[in-house]
């Protein structure tokens, strides 16, 4: 029998920094018209599998969707919100490869990487839209379904704790995976070091693109990998059957910040023109920032695109 997983909210959803992103919203381009539930609807009208909740009804709903027992209970007016009505539907994809297992000071990238995770399980959730979750190495480790109750924060967060950071990474697999299971246009938010083939990576991410699903990255990077400030003689234990190199780190640093600097310029570009939303992000920033500024551009894109 498994045993069972105590959920800590505080460990990957601080309640300083749950404060302030509450107010953020989170909403994908060209899928979906509109910010939070009952000012947006679904492009969607499959037929209705589970009966999810209520939500109060705005205009242009269906007359047809209002619970008209409610009404005569409450004197207000709401709709019937199904499983395949929910507004959006996203899938994270969280990087568990054994590279995710680095940090400098404390925080492993793969703390971090649940932390955005949490985060933005929590914003989606809060407009009544459907998340699901696969955490993935060389294959999906753990998958998660998508739902859209509230509740369901506690089996991401319970499936994201229960996995530690192993194997190399597959990442043309993985995004494979998903291209073809996901068939209706959605959100996927891939969270990640990224530390992959580049071509391989983006024969996998024009994949999900082709479908019609919005695509966006959180890179995930420790401070010492982006400024890489060690001196004296330093032995390096390579991740994920990379050896090991016993080294004076001053004499590499030039070479290892120009190979890095080109590293992340070639993501940003070939990003660009894939129109995938990209953001470089390192476990010292703070949280709320980190996605204030990155959800806060994607608003900005929205309206670009609807002007």
């Amino acid at each position: 029998m498994p045993r069972p997983v105590t959920v800590d909210l505080k460990r990957y959803l601080p309640p300083e920094a749950l404060a302030r992103i509450s107010r953020l919203e989170i909403s994908a381009r060209q899928v979906v018209e509109g910010f939070l539930s009952g000012q947006h609807r679904s492009p969607y009208f499959g037929q209705s599998i589970e009966f999810v909740q209520h939500r109060e009804y705005v205009a242009g709903d269906d007359s047809r969707r209002i619970d008209w027992k409610v009404w005569s209970k409450t004197d207000k007016v709401y709709v019937k919100l199904y499983e395949e009505e929910t507004n959006l539907r996203t899938t994270l994809l969280v990087d568990c490869s054994e590279s995710m297992q680095f940090g400098s000071r404390g925080t492993t990238k793969y703390d971090y990487a649940c932390s955005i995770a949490a985060a933005l399980t929590y914003l989606l959730l809060r407009q009544q839209d459907a998340v699901s979750l696969a955490v993935f190495d060389d294959q999906v480790r753990s998958m998660v379904p998508s739902r859209s109750r509230t509740t369901h924060l506690g089996a991401i967060l319970s499936t994201l704790i229960r996995e530690d950071p192993a194997k190399k990474t597959d990442m043309l697999q993985i995004l494979r995976q998903v291209a073809d299971q996901k068939s209706q246009k959605g959100m996927v938010i891939l969270i990640s070091d990224l530390f992959v083939s580049r071509d391989s990576l983006f024969k996998g991410l024009r994949m999900l693109r082709q479908r019609g699903h919005d695509v966006l990255i959180f890179h995930i990077l420790d401070d010492e990998e982006v400024d890489f400030t060690y001196s004296g003689t330093t032995k390096f234990d390579g991740m994920e059957e990379a050896g090991e190199l016993v080294c004076d780190p001053r004499s590499l640093r030039d070479g290892y910040l120009k190979a890095m600097n080109a590293f992340l310029d070639e993501l940003r570009t070939r990003c660009a023109r894939n129109v995938i939303d990209y953001q470089t992000v390192r476990t010292s920033e703070h949280l709320d920032a980190v996605l204030r500024h990155y959800l806060n551009h994607r608003v900005g894109l929205r309206g670009s695109v609807r002007s």
